[in-house]
Formats: structure tokens, C-alpha cells, sequence
């Protein structure tokens, strides 16, 4: 016990993973449906894992570019021209190793000890320890629940707002909620953004899983002009059933781009050369598997949603965007003990909305991008437990 008081005391309080926490206690059940991670169920395509075997059979096993191979920056470009109609040369995006590297990069860019940085909640439990394991303080802010739908009280926001606050973490289409902020949202946030000079440090990871008009999720690329605050963080993870690659970019104003590319050096040195040439072919040649992806998320969400709607007894609506369903279940007010019973009773495994900060307790989130035979087993088990409460 003296070794582990005598560390950090910033290292110490990080705690532990309450998504990881059931993963574990549940992990290798026979019959089990795994619906707690964010994570489909298909494994990453053979076109992209016979590049990256290629390129590592080849010899690409040496030191790369700090700032992510030229090749794979050039991909990302053409990617945000087809996907979000914005010409935004190589220089503006950077390689990290994972999307939560990207984001612990660029909050220790943007923060001091000291700083604040506000978020919304329930989110992402991984944003708020990266504040605070850089030394800043985070601050969150309650999406307001009403109705199974969630949405931002944006004087609230304003009010959160203290002369320590340098950035805003946006994250839309939003895990766990499924909350998707409107382009007058967006203008909204920028404009408070504006007017007290602050950063926002956007995740839009799951801007193409959206059930809404359109293609994809607005963006705040849709809505920024020149000389507008904004890095955003994303990663291979979701789009391309890349979650064990940990491979994720950075998008940034060229000129911050020798300060991000001193953090990747003192941190990881880069990405392995091989695993971005994978990548590449993900970003170059994976258009089709995403929308696969999209449309059975879109046949899972409503086949989960549906059912559990129809026991009456748990509010929530189909999310907008995401990968989840953020159920509020009667008569569940503690989810960490609920999480562990459901596994026990039903072999589904769900996350405790207690790991997603403040407001999340009495939910329980289930990511849907599953194979919807699956989904409809689930389904039928959450119902006949929820129906026995």
C-alpha cells in the first residue's frame, strides 16, 4: 500500500472505468451479448488489414513523420472535401494513436493547471479524467433530459463560463445520449465561444451515424469562419471497425501544428507506419463498408428501441445519432447494480450510466451496431427482465 500512496496524487485519482468494470466482471460468459462497449461486431475488413500486412511484411517498421505519413494526411483530406464539402489541405490534420490520444493531446495543448474546460453530461467518461490528468479542472454541464430527448440549455452554458475556462469539449452526435446538435445549436456555441474567447474541442466521431436528413451529423466545419477556435478529434475506430488499431487524427489550424507535433513526439513518436497505410486504404476505399455499417446501426437502433419502448416501462427515444441507446428503466436507480444483475439474469451485457459523469445514473446504455438477429435476442431479453421488476 506505501508504493501506491506515494504516487501522484492526480494519478491516484483517476478512477476506474465503470464500463470496464462490467466488461470484466462478465467478460468470456457463455451465450453472452456484449452491447457495453462502443464497438460493432464485424471485424475490420480484409482490404484494410492486407494493406497494413503488406506494408509490415514490406519493412514499414522504421521511425515515420511525427505528423502522420503524407500519404494518409492527403486521405483525410479528400475525406472532410467528399464527406463535409470543405477543402482543408494536409497541414490541417494530424495522426494520434487512438481518438482518445488525439483528445488528451489537444486538451493538454489548449489547458494549463488550473484552466477549466467544460463539457456536457452525461458523456464520454474518458474527456472529463483527460481534463483532470492534465491538470485542469473540468466542469460539466447537464444536458436537460425530457421526454426520452435531451438538449442544451445554452444560457446555462454561458453561465458555467469563468475568466479560468479556455475551451468548450462539443462531443455531437453524442455517446452516451444520442443528442445531435442543429446548425443554430452550433452557431449558438460559437458565438458564446466568441465572445469569451475561448477554444472548442469538438469530437464529431460519429458524424456519419445519423439517422437524421442528410448524410451526416451538422458539423461545425458546416457553420465556423476564418479565425475561429475549433480542433477536432476523431479516430478509425467506429466508421471502419478499427477499435483495437488505436489509430485517430487530429483536424487544426496549421499554425498550432509544431506544437501538436511535439506532444505525438513526447508521447507515442508517431503511429506505426504500417498501421497508417491501412488506414489509408480505409480512408480511400471504405466509403461502402460505413454505409453498410449505417444501415444496419439504423435497422439494430430501431429494433432495440422499439421493443423496449413497447414494455412502457423505459423512457428514451431513438437517438439521432451515435451508436446507443440511453435507457431510463422504472424502478432503476442504481445502473452499476443494475448493469451487474442484467448480465447475471439475462447474459446482456449493458453499460451503468453511473460511468458517464453527472445525470447519467439512472440510465444504461446498449450500443446497437450489432448484427440485428443479435439485437432482436437482446431485445427480447431486456424486455422479460424489465418486464419482472
Amino acid at each position: 500500500m506505501s508504493f501506491v500512496y506515494s504516487l501522484s496524487p492526480r494519478a491516484l485519482a483517476a478512477p476506474e472505468s465503470g464500463i470496464v468494470e462490467i466488461i470484466n466482471y462478465a467478460r468470456g460468459r457463455d451465450g453472452l451479448l456484449p452491447l457495453w462497449a462502443g464497438e460493432g461486431d464485424l471485424p475490420t475488413p480484409d482490404f484494410i488489414n492486407r494493406a497494413a500486412s503488406e506494408a509490415l511484411l514490406g519493412g514499414e517498421t522504421f521511425y515515420t513523420w511525427q505528423r502522420g505519413v503524407p500519404e494518409l494526411r492527403q486521405a483525410l483530406s479528400a475525406y472532410y472535401q467528399r464527406h463535409f464539402a470543405v477543402d482543408l489541405p494536409m497541414e490541417h490534420f494530424y495522426v494520434t494513436g487512438s481518438g482518445m490520444q488525439a483528445i488528451a493531446l489537444a486538451v493538454q495543448a489548449l489547458t494549463s493547471p488550473g484552466d477549466e474546460m467544460i463539457y456536457l453530461s452525461p458523456c464520454w467518461p474518458n474527456i472529463v479524467s483527460a481534463i483532470d490528468l492534465a491538470g485542469a479542472k473540468s466542469v460539466g454541464l447537464p444536458l436537460t433530459f425530457a421526454d426520452g430527448g435531451w438538449s442544451l440549455d445554452f444560457e446555462a452554458l454561458e453561465a458555467r463560463i469563468t475568466p479560468r475556462t479556455k475551451a468548450l469539449f462539443i462531443n455531437t452526435p453524442s455517446n452516451p445520449t444520442g443528442w445531435t446538435a442543429t446548425e443554430e445549436d452550433l452557431k449558438t456555441i460559437l458565438t458564446i465561444a466568441r465572445r469569451h474567447g475561448l477554444w472548442i474541442l469538438a469530437d464529431e466521431i460519429y458524424a456519419l451515424y445519423y439517422f437524421g436528413e442528410g448524410e451526416r451529423a451538422p458539423s461545425f466545419l458546416d457553420v465556423m469562419e476564418e479565425g475561429d477556435r475549433v480542433i477536432f478529434a476523431n479516430s478509425f475506430s467506429k466508421n471502419w471497425s478499427m477499435t483495437g488499431w488505436r489509430v485517430g487524427w487530429l483536424v487544426a489550424p496549421p499554425e498550432i501544428g509544431q506544437v501538436l507535433e511535439n506532444l505525438i513526439q513526447y508521447s507515442t513518436s508517431g503511429v506505426a507506419q504500417f498501421m497508417q497505410r491501412g488506414a489509408v486504404v480505409a480512408l480511400n476505399e471504405g466509403d461502402g463498408f460505413i454505409a453498410e455499417n449505417i444501415v444496419r446501426a439504423r435497422a439494430s437502433r430501431d429494433i432495440l428501441c422499439d421493443a423496449l419502448i413497447a414494455t412502457n416501462r423505459v423512457e428514451t427515444l431513438k437517438p439521432e445519432g451515435a451508436l446507443y441507446a440511453f435507457l431510463k428503466i422504472d424502478g432503476i436507480t442504481d445502473s452499476r447494480k443494475a448493469a451487474l444483475d442484467i448480465v447475471d439474469k439475462t447474459g446482456v451485457g449493458l453499460a451503468p450510466g453511473t460511468a458517464f459523469s453527472e445525470g447519467g445514473a439512472p440510465f444504461l446504455r446498449a450500443c446497437f451496431l450489432r448484427n440485428p438477429k443479435h439485437i432482436e435476442d437482446a431485445a427480447d431479453r431486456l424486455s422479460r427482465y424489465i418486464l419482472a421488476l
